[in-house]
């Protein structure tokens, strides 16, 4: 009833565990068995260690949160030896979930992926570009084409790629990583927000600007996933606020093959299992046999 399928890989239903919300899985493995969803997106990666940022890292909003939690992971190799081992055990599709501070950077860590256990490769290309003034890889539709067929040149499963709703065109940014090669997009990653503490009169977060997530920008995301899905030919993975069975349905009559959640699950650990649980229930109450009956059923 559940089953749906991305680029070969098949999985058991369209719920998977958005990167940066769920770590490497084993801590939600208390609540429910994390073997039931479809997948889980690996906290983001990158090719060195990272710290993360300092001072505030996540605030809550009407409807949601923000985060700027910098990326803090313990760099590719560590994941490679460590983490992806027990992960695998856990029974359910890893993608992992690759960034990079410049081109070579994620040169250098899809290579070393290359021969491992894992089913998708996840590129967030959301991350500023050191190397040009901080201008996040996914802003501009030339500059993500460049770097999504660089990186199709080196990987050895599928490629989905994540976009950033801060792109200046999404749907452009899609149709040009679909002619880059990418075999998949999911989107949208965080929207760029900023939050001040009137009464010490500075910004929350050192960095000032934070992203965005949760209920609150549900609508957005929607819209997204509707006009995204209708220009590419390839599967589209929704994401942003989703929250209940329902929303996730929503999502997949937009367009989305699967669906990822993410602040729901720190404010409720048990998401994923009542998530699917609603799915199936919603189906069952609408005479539905196949979700893939409903996919992009709202033109």
């Amino acid at each position: 009833m559940l089953k749906v399928n991305i680029n070969g890989v098949e999985f058991k239903n369209p719920v998977i565990a958005a990167s940066g919300t769920f770590g490497f899985g084993g801590e939600y493995n208390d609540f429910y068995d994390v073997g039931i969803l479809g997948g889980i997106s690996s906290k983001g990666l990158t090719l060195n260690p990272k710290d993360g940022n300092e001072g505030i890292r996540v605030y809550e909003t009407p409807s949601g949160m923000m985060n700027s939690v910098g990326l803090q992971n313990p760099g590719i190799d560590k994941f490679i030896s460590e983490e992806l081992p027990r992960m695998k055990t856990l029974g359910t599709n890893i993608i992992a979930n690759v960034g990079g501070g410049c081109m070579e950077d994620y040169e250098e860590a899809i290579e070393r992926l290359v021969g491992t256990d894992i089913d998708m490769i996840e590129l967030n290309i959301s991350c500023p570009n050191v190397k040009s003034g901080g201008m996040a890889f996914g802003i501009k539709s030339n500059v993500a084409y460049d770097v999504v067929s660089k990186i199709k040149k080196i990987v050895d499963k599928p490629l989905m790629v994540k976009l950033s709703p801060n792109a200046e065109d999404i749907v452009r940014m899609a149709v040009s990583c679909e002619e880059a090669g990418a075999d998949s997009i999911s989107l949208i990653n965080t929207l760029k927000g900023f939050a001040i503490d009137p009464y010490k009169r500075k910004p929350i977060f050192n960095n000032g600007y934070a992203g965005l997530s949760g209920p609150a920008v549900k609508p957005i995301a929607l819209r997204m996933v509707h006009e995204v899905s209708k220009a590419v030919n390839i599967p589209v993975i929704g994401l942003g606020g989703i929250s209940s069975g329902v929303d996730a349905i929503e999502f997949m009559m937009a367009g989305a093959t699967a669906i990822q959640i993410g602040t729901v699950n720190f404010a409720n650990p048990m998401a994923g299992k009542e998530i699917i649980e609603e799915m199936e229930a919603f189906l069952k109450s609408q005479g539905i046999e196949d979700i893939n009956e409903i996919i992009g059923c709202i033109k």
